[in-house]
């Protein structure tokens, strides 16, 4: 894939989709199967993923059969419970979204892609009195890290997040999870996911409890996950934000390349 490299936000979105378009992008997988360039993938608990580097130069009616055969591939597995098509704003992909509405799909909120220097978010930051940073491996302390973010999103409770994450600390592939901590309370959370054969960490999962929003926790917990990325040799930072963090990351230097909208099938 090429792009015109004279800005840093080209050549970020270049790496970006040289580097994390790939198997990169799904390391907890449990399968994966290609059609055409679409990569179709299984999570456990039955979750299903569609992702790709480009769609070359498809058009409509190609599209619209890769969708189709997609979908075939996903119903044709009764474990399959839900699929999340992943978009990328800047891709050229005509007559996308409204084959993924054919097909049942539902179009989710679109978030910001941001890339950025890790060292430019690995600074020395202020935490509020009391409150203190550590890194998280213990089975109840992932289970209560996921109960925490599931709440703050308003998901229903469930074990699934806590699993998948068990299940990736298990693999031992340098994914850390850091807390803050109030009175034994965890008040604010976040993953760092550096992505093998790359220069790149992700940040995700970050969520602050409402309550502690606008003390500079949500930064903390960025700059944290940014040194260690940085002693991991990673010198890029990526997110897919919210309208919440992407002013935060933002402001630490982090450039909004282009936008990712999932869209949502559920059987």
């Amino acid at each position: 894939m090429t792009h015109n490299q004279s800005t840093p936000r080209a050549r970020f979105l270049a790496a970006y989709d040289d580097q994390l378009r790939t198997d990169a992008e799904t390391p907890s997988a449990t399968s994966v199967s290609i059609l055409g360039p679409l990569r179709l993938v299984t999570f456990m608990h039955g979750r299903g993923f569609v992702t790709y580097q480009d769609l070359g130069a498809a058009g409509g009616n190609a599209i619209r059969r890769l969708v189709s055969g997609a979908m075939d591939h996903y119903r044709d597995s009764p474990k399959i419970t839900r699929v999340e098509w992943k978009t990328r704003g800047h891709d050229h992909a005509p007559g996308l979204h409204e084959a993924l509405l054919e097909h049942g799909f539902i179009r989710d909120e679109t978030e910001s892609i941001m890339i950025g220097a890790a060292s430019a978010l690995a600074i020395d930051l202020p935490l509020p009195e009391g409150v203190a940073l550590r890194q998280l491996s213990e089975d109840s302390d992932v289970r209560a890290m996921s109960a925490m973010q599931g709440e703050v999103f308003g998901d229903p409770v469930s074990e699934e997040m806590a699993e998948a994450l068990l299940r990736r600390l298990a693999l031992d592939d340098g994914m850390e999870l850091w807390v803050a901590e109030a009175d034994g309370r965890i008040v604010g959370a976040g993953r760092l996911e550096p992505v093998q054969d790359s220069g790149f960490a992700g940040i995700w999962g970050g969520t602050t409890r409402k309550e502690w929003r606008g003390l500079g926790i949500y930064r903390a917990l960025t700059a944290a996950r940014a040194r260690s990325a940085l002693h991991m040799g990673k010198s890029l930072i990526h997110s897919d934000s919210t309208e919440y963090s992407r002013p935060i990351l933002e402001r630490f230097g982090l450039l909004k390349v282009s936008t990712t909208t999932p869209y949502r099938w559920t059987r």
